[in-house]
């Protein structure tokens, strides 16, 4: 008996007809005592058919015990070979009444996101030893960087022809950037990939070891992209080292009004550039339609954003896509940081204004006719050179009530290395992802930036999409943040005094867009009666409609109840346009766990003082 996907016939003619098609496909080879070798469709595949149904050989009714071995088959003239996985899957032998022997084959998931999670050093490769693997030379390996020629990699000291999986990598074709060398520092980037069900998928694909003395030149060539890296603060806590990501203990959070640079919670994709500001250059490019160039590329140093364009001022709110992640995690499992209520901080920002800099670059009128969209590309790359990218709509980017600025400074001071020294976009009411640190180049054109941040990350998807149907393609970029509150104190699992007789909540509130904070509801019985919080924004007092960029504090002091003594506090916000937050999280579940904008609650227990 084998398993088969139901919509396919088990004829011998549907098999026969497949062999071309499998000979590019690892394969599954079925070897029992009684029955004859079978060859059935590459379970990998089967991601997208995930019920089967099971076909039996009648005629075979006696138990037998079954082997399964996995092997993948290459049609290429040079590299014919079996590759045999020594990961033994499931024995099975036992008697099923007029049926035969039944074989179970667990399916495991490859979908990795483009996600940070943290270990201290790569594991191994789950063990595969065979009598003796093939011995290959660095320079053996070096060859093979292309489809035609096969893609191998080396990780501690395997080596590895991954051709079959480039197709199917999440990461899409960065992973050719490792092709014919070692994929340890892309690991040190990524280091999603160090986790067990993806080591155990490259030790499918390993073809033998590495040379003993190339070996020894890879070790003494360590190399940690992120040794440069600024100090932080220790009261941060960290959801990752590599590459820092980090957001203040809550409490602190909306102690101020404006976040100190130290408190801002840090957002980094890749590790932290060393930029000079004595050398440093943005470049500015006005393209044409489909890329042509319509204008020279213009490069402005520091001392000409500082002294050839008015230094402007906007205090804005940056929040992460991920900020309160863990609100989605806890109600069912995302792909992503761990981010609790601190992925968000309010600065005063200056710099000069984007649409300045466009202006005197040489964007026209005219070229409103095909420009839709400003990209920005980021100084801060990986080892294969691949740099942060993404992109805004060309009219946030132009509108004079925009307030996008080229930021050099942070509340006052010299902007910090991990908030973009020594210039950084600010994109006001929009999506920290968007909010380009470290700036390298511009770019006014007719598409979006192609970088993977803007295509395949931040977008929001239905509960319903899991990594089986996910295509980024169908959902538009994140821009615009959605209504957003939260308690930050007390915290979750706080105890209070009786005694005090009074609680006094806090929080903040804030909605993208420069969509205005009116209102922000807050309940102690988990949602059943509500009261109004006290709102603190700027002392300037309200912005003009549509430019409030910057959060309210809020704050709220209520008596104890005397009959319980658990508390279930509960907040929501509403915005100028009445925009609400939903009450639970199930609802706008997504697989990445961003948007995460459900009412906020906090669990609080009323200590006696005979519980002293």
């Amino acid at each position: 008996m084998v398993l088969l996907p139901e919509k396919h016939s088990p004829q011998a003619g549907w098999l026969t007809a497949a062999r071309p098609w499998l000979w590019r496909r690892r394969v599954i080879i079925i070897m029992t005592s009684r029955i004859k070798p079978q060859i059935v469709i590459d379970m990998l595949l089967l991601r997208h058919c995930p019920r089967l149904s099971r076909l039996c050989y009648g005629s075979h009714r006696a138990a037998v015990p079954a082997v399964i071995a996995s092997a993948r088959f290459s049609r290429d003239s040079d590299q014919s070979h079996v590759r045999w996985s020594r990961r033994w899957t499931h024995a099975t032998a036992g008697l099923l009444a007029g049926t035969g022997a039944v074989l179970a084959y667990a399916l495991h998931h490859h979908q990795a996101e483009q996600a940070d999670v943290s270990l201290p050093s790569p594991p191994s490769p789950p063990p595969s030893s065979p009598s003796s693997w093939s011995v290959f030379s660095q320079e053996e390996v070096s060859r093979h960087r292309s489809l035609e020629d096969r893609v191998w990699v080396t990780f501690k000291g395997g080596v590895y022809d991954i051709t079959e999986f480039v197709s199917m990598h999440p990461g899409g074709d960065r992973i050719m950037l490792a092709a014919g060398g070692a994929v340890e520092p892309f690991w040190a980037l990524y280091a999603v990939h160090n986790q067990e069900h993806v080591l155990e998928m490259l030790a499918e694909y390993k073809v033998g070891e590495l040379r003993a003395e190339d070996q020894k030149k890879q070790s003494l060539n360590p190399s940690d992209p992120f040794s440069a890296d600024p100090d932080r603060h220790p009261v941060l806590h960290i959801n990752n080292m590599k590459p820092f990501n980090a957001e203040p203990p809550p409490q602190i959070l909306t102690e101020s009004y404006v976040t100190p640079n130290v408190f801002f919670f840090k957002r980094n994709h890749l590790p932290v550039p060393q930029v000079d500001p004595a050398t440093y250059k943005l470049h500015v490019e006005i393209q044409g339609p489909s890329g042509s160039a319509r204008r020279g590329i213009v490069s402005l140093s520091l001392d000409d954003l500082k002294n050839k364009f008015p230094k402007r001022t906007v205090t804005a709110t940056l929040q992460c896509a991920g900020n309160r992640r863990s609100d989605m995690h806890n109600a069912k499992p995302v792909k992503g940081l761990n981010w609790g209520i601190g992925a968000i901080g309010n600065a005063s920002w200056s710099g000069a204004s984007l649409r300045d800099v466009l202006l005197a670059a040489g964007y026209a009128p005219d070229d409103a006719l095909w420009a839709r969209h400003v990209q920005f590309e980021g100084l801060d790359q990986d080892v294969g050179g691949t740099t942060y990218g993404a992109s805004i709509p060309l009219r946030k980017a132009l509108s004079e009530d925009g307030d996008c600025l080229l930021a050099y400074e942070m509340n006052g001071e010299e902007l910090p290395a991990d908030h973009g020294f020594p210039v950084r976009v600010v994109v006001p009411g929009t999506v920290g992802a968007r909010n380009v640190k470290w700036l390298g180049k511009i770019v006014v054109s007719d598409v979006e930036s192609s970088s993977h941040w803007q295509q395949n990350d931040y977008k929001g998807f239905s509960p319903s999409t899991d990594w089986d149907t996910v295509d980024y393609k169908t959902a538009p970029a994140i821009q615009e943040l959605p209504i957003q509150s939260a308690i930050t104190v007390p915290a979750d699992g706080a105890k209070v005094d009786r005694s005090d007789e009074e609680l006094t909540l806090k929080g903040y509130a804030w909605s993208g867009g420069g969509r205005e904070v009116v209102r922000v509801d807050v309940s102690v019985d988990g949602g059943k009666t509500w009261r109004i919080a006290k709102l603190k924004g700027d002392e300037a007092g309200s912005p003009p409609p549509g430019q409030a960029w910057a959060w309210k504090l809020w704050e709220l002091t209520v008596p104890l109840p005397a009959d319980t003594q658990q508390l279930e506090l509960v907040c929501k916000a509403v915005d100028s346009s009445y925009n609400m937050q939903p009450d639970a999280v199930l609802p706008i579940w997504n697989l990445r766990g961003v948007l995460s904008n459900a009412w906020h609650r906090v669990k609080v227990t009323i200590k006696d003082d005979q519980d002293e």
